[in-house]
C-alpha cells in the first residue's frame, strides 16, 4: 500500500485528499494526516518542515515521492488520473509542475480562501475508504 502523507491543518490539503478518496478505487493510498502519532514514524528522515511543505507519498517499496512527483505516482495507479500523469512524464513538465506546486504550496492558505476550501469540505463528503485516516468533519454550528 501507498501511503500519502499530508497537512491536516490545511484546507486545499485537506480537499485534495477528500478528492483522492473518490478517485481511489483500487485502494491505492492509505492517506495519512500529519497530526497522526504514526505519521512521523513512517518517513524519519524527513523533517517536520519538509513534511509541511508538500504532500509525500512513501511507495509500497519504501520510495519516497513529494509534491508534484507524488501526484504523477499516484496518478498512474488511479483510471482518471493518468491522462494528468502521463502529461507529467513529458520531458520537462514535471520541471515546471515543481515549480507550480512549490508556489501553490507556498500560498496554500491563500489559495484556500480564494477558492472556498472549506466550503467545499463541507459539501463534499469523505469518501468511507477503507485506507484513509481523513480527519472526521467539524460539526456545523460548533
Amino acid at each position: 500500500m501507498n501511503t500519502v502523507l499530508y497537512d491536516d491543518e490545511c484546507p486545499l490539503c485537506v480537499f485534495q485528499m477528500k478528492m483522492l478518496t473518490w478517485l481511489d478505487w483500487a485502494h491505492q493510498a492509505s492517506l495519512r494526516p500529519l497530526r497522526d502519532p504514526d505519521a512521523a514514524a513512517l518517513a524519519p528522515q524527513l523533517q517536520r518542515e519538509d513534511l509541511l511543505e508538500a504532500i509525500h507519498c512513501i511507495a509500497a517499496d519504501g520510495r519516497i515521492y513529494r509534491g508534484a512527483r507524488a501526484l504523477r505516482f499516484l496518478g498512474m495507479r488511479m483510471p482518471l488520473l493518468v491522462p494528468m500523469a502521463l502529461v507529467l512524464w513529458i520531458p520537462g513538465v514535471i520541471w515546471i509542475a515543481e515549480r507550480v506546486y512549490d508556489f501553490v504550496s507556498a500560498r496554500r492558505l491563500f489559495f484556500s480562501r480564494i477558492f472556498g476550501c472549506k466550503e467545499a469540505c463541507a459539501i463534499l463528503p469523505a469518501r468511507q475508504h477503507v485506507a484513509s485516516n481523513l480527519p472526521d468533519p467539524p460539526e456545523k454550528g460548533k
